[in-house]
């Protein structure tokens, strides 16, 4: 790549972050004169980028949305970040492998030998959800999006549910290969979560509504609390200390979002949580060790019950 190339990439990677930039500020990271700024700025609007003059004293430049798509040009990072973006669609949950590998066999093509060869060494498996039924449709995926930004409400057909379902949408969160929508549900007067590979969105849209305030501070912290079982919070309900006779690496690859603290080289402070007592009790024996309960009370109690409970299991 010639260092004119190379320079118009990076001017045009500064220019997509969609501010405007000071022509002299422009020059200065690119280490070059105002000048040659402004031919840059030329050639790429030759190509068909939509590139606006800014007024101001120093004048500058910002990037437009254009009417056509110009090329695609990539940087090095942009084109290996773009290669393994679509290599991993499988595990994305949304049914676009096939047209996924026809893009990176698109791309892969109009790279030049030293990036292709960099692609090819980059090979991984990146495994979709089992079965054609847990696997997003795209249209919905679009339709469920459209909703969101409109703030339109949607009606959709769920799971075997009789009647279609009527909810406010209020964000889309992908999560370990599924995807689910957060929304207010108008039926049933309360916030609910639903899984986009059991939606079939009903058409049109229906009304414009006013948006509500989640009870979290972002729609991920409030999918993760509800699967803690907890309303608004990122944590479990249930959440007990003790001391483990492991050491520290034998617990770290089966942790999750437990910790643990190295107290000596064969015990450890591990801190679990769950739903219940009786879930905490489980994690902590699935390590098949010796363990101490420090607390709370409550955990405590609940080995006392679950004792008393295995002890007439075995009774014979």
């Amino acid at each position: 790549m010639t260092g004119s190339s190379s320079r118009m990439l990076a001017l045009l990677s500064i220019l997509q972050t969609q501010r405007d930039w000071p022509g002299g500020v422009l020059a200065e990271r690119l280490g070059v004169t105002p000048r040659t700024v402004r031919r840059d700025v030329d050639r790429l609007r030759e190509l068909g980028y939509a590139i606006r003059a800014v007024k101001g004293p120093d004048g500058g430049y910002r990037m437009a949305a254009g009417s056509e798509l110009p090329p695609l040009l990539f940087d090095d990072d942009q084109a290996i970040a773009v290669a393994v973006a679509l290599q991993g669609a499988p595990a994305s949950g949304v049914a676009i492998d096939e047209a996924a590998e026809r893009a990176l066999a698109t791309v892969r093509q109009v790279m030049p030998s030293r990036l292709r060869h960099r692609v090819d060494g980059i090979r991984f498996a990146a495994a979709g959800q089992d079965g054609a039924a847990t696997r997003v449709d795209p249209a919905v995926l679009e339709t469920v999006s459209a909703a969101v930004r409109n703030r339109r409400t949607l009606r959709f057909d769920y799971r075997r549910d009789e009647a279609p379902r009527r909810s406010q949408p209020h964000a889309i969160v992908a999560r370990a290969g599924r995807w689910y929508l957060i929304g207010w549900d108008l039926d049933r007067d309360d916030w609910r979560i639903y899984r986009l590979d059991r939606m079939s969105p009903r058409s049109p849209a229906g009304a414009v509504f006013l948006p509500r305030d989640l009870p979290a501070p972002d729609a991920g912290t409030f999918l993760a609390a509800r699967f803690k079982g907890s309303g608004t919070e990122d944590r479990w309900p249930c959440t007990g200390e003790a001391v483990i006779d492991l050491p520290l690496e034998d617990l770290l690859p089966f942790l999750g979002t437990d910790t643990a603290e190295e107290l000596t080289e064969g015990s450890c402070r591990l801190t679990v949580g769950s739903w219940s007592w009786t879930g905490v009790l489980a994690s902590l024996a699935r390590f098949d060790a010796p363990f101490t309960i420090l607390g709370p009370e409550a955990l405590v109690t609940a080995a006392r019950v679950l004792a008393s409970r295995i002890d007439a299991a075995t009774r014979t």
